[in-house]
């Protein structure tokens, strides 16, 4: 028996491949599909299911594709309706894989579908389960997401996800795996571990939602307070993993057209697309195209994609370090961004070389920062409310780069302000996204938070997150 977690640090995501005697099951797999396939071919083995955990939010999964190369059925726990071919499991179906079992075990809560695998081993033993986003390490799905859907209320699933964990897999032996899906960063829980791999025992131990004592009511209001507003992308997503989409390889096809300078500014100003910058955030600052977007192909791409542009049919024209054009168009498709139309062939290199008008974001360094900070300086943190509630500049207004658009009325008009991050990569998004919005007179600090830590700058005594 062999175990692969292929974990996307992007996506904070972990999908998963098993192999027994010859047989493999994929769970939860991501939309491109050619890894898989290479280790099966590798382990001279057929991929014989395709289990689903859920209808994913956060990333465009691969199923469809997937069943459509290996003839494997998709499967998916009881309750799920898809607009495919798929196998609905009932909860306690067996699944016979090599000398292993793997079974179905009904979790609802996150999602009224959610549904999480248990591995039995070739003695008939617990060894592992594969929880999706009903259990991650340190916490537990998130249950506002499936509302609408199911026609109910977060607390009331959070009542049905209470049910499932206390029946279902707390009473598991202490050391039966848990592989979930997700990992910190996700956007699918509040509190998940950077640790992508655990134990029955040890979350028994150290995971708030698995207190032995905690009653129904404590349950609801812990694991629902302090939830932020879910991405707009995701119901999008939900939608496609339902229905089904386009393969990936015609979406790389139709993206990757290139474009000279002429051609792509024409495309810009007729197609009504967005100018996604996905360089370096210091290249960016150095200089772009005026009312570009930056996101860095470097840092959690995909989901700041997701949860600042939305609309997953908007037309996106890239502009990219040079060799990384189908990585971009690849990572843009993996949260159902499937619109790309065309690349600026030569990079922004060729755009400056041309004589086009450049842009630029003033950026300064914390020590200079500091120099300049008085107690009336507009300074704007655009970090998470839990990042900037543990430590933050006393004067510092918190406005939050996933709803930075709400905030537009709050940036002064006829004076300079100053914002940051934690590190820098956040605060390049926020500028690009002001100065998108004519709104120019701000300036970066280089490091972000951690460099005006260091700079010796007064901040906020420390509160731990967990208390907040």
């Amino acid at each position: 028996m062999k175990i692969e977690q292929i974990y996307t640090g992007c996506l904070a995501q972990g999908a998963y491949y098993i192999e027994s005697k010859g047989e493999v099951a994929i769970i939860d797999p991501l939309r491109e599909i050619n890894p898989y396939l290479k280790k099966a071919k590798q382990d001279d083995a057929k991929i014989k299911y395709i289990f689903e955990t859920h209808f994913h939010a956060d990333f465009v999964s691969g199923h469809v594709t997937l069943s459509k190369k290996t003839d494997a059925p998709i499967i998916y726990g009881p309750t799920a309706k898809t607009a495919f071919d798929s196998l609905i499991a009932y909860d306690g179906q067996k699944f016979e894989l090599g000398d292993i079992t793997i079974i179905a075990l009904h979790t609802p809560g996150h999602t009224q579908e959610s549904t999480t695998y248990l591995l039995k081993d070739s003695n008939g033993k617990d060894h592992a389960i594969f929880s999706g986003d009903t259990l991650f390490l340190g916490d537990v799905g998130r249950p506002d997401l499936a509302q609408k859907a199911a026609d109910m209320t977060q607390d009331q699933l959070a009542a049905m996800l209470f049910k499932s964990l206390r029946t279902k897999i707390m009473p598991l032996s202490d050391e039966v795996i848990v592989y979930p899906a997700h990992g910190a960063g996700s956007a699918c829980g509040k509190n998940l571990s950077k640790e992508t791999i655990g134990t029955i025992g040890e979350q028994k131990r150290i995971n708030y939602a698995l207190r032995a004592d905690m009653t129904e009511a404590e349950f609801i209001k812990e694991v629902t307070d302090g939830l932020l507003p879910p991405p707009q992308y995701f119901p999008l997503n939900v939608q496609l993993n339902k229905e089904g989409y386009e393969d990936l390889d015609d979406v790389l096809k139709r993206g990757a057209q290139e474009f000279d300078v002429e051609e792509f500014e024409q495309q810009a100003k007729h197609s009504e697309a967005i100018i996604l910058d996905v360089r370096n955030q210091t290249d960016f600052a150095i200089g772009h195209i005026p009312g570009s977007i930056f996101i860095g192909i470097d840092g959690s791409f995909a989901p700041w994609v997701g949860a600042l542009i939305g609309d997953i049919k908007k037309p996106i024209l890239l502009v990219t370090p040079s060799g990384r054009e189908q990585e971009t168009i690849t990572r843009l498709s993996r949260v159902g961004f499937d619109n790309t139309v065309g690349i600026l062939k030569g990079g922004f290199v060729s755009w400056k070389e041309s004589g086009k008008e450049i842009d630029t974001v003033h950026s300064i360094s914390a020590e200079e920062f500091k120099n300049n900070l008085t107690d009336s300086s507009p300074v704007f943190d655009v970090r998470k409310p839990g990042e900037y509630g543990s430590e933050h500049i006393p004067h510092a207004k918190n406005t939050s780069l996933d709803f930075i658009n709400e905030y537009l009325n709050d940036f002064p008009e006829n004076r300079n302000f100053y914002i940051h991050c934690a590190g820098g990569y956040r605060s390049m998004i926020a500028a690009s996204i002001l100065k998108s919005r004519g709104i120019h007179n701000l300036i970066d600090i280089k490091g972000g938070f951690g460099a005006i830590k260091q700079s010796g700058i007064v901040i906020s005594d420390y509160v731990c997150p967990s208390t907040l």
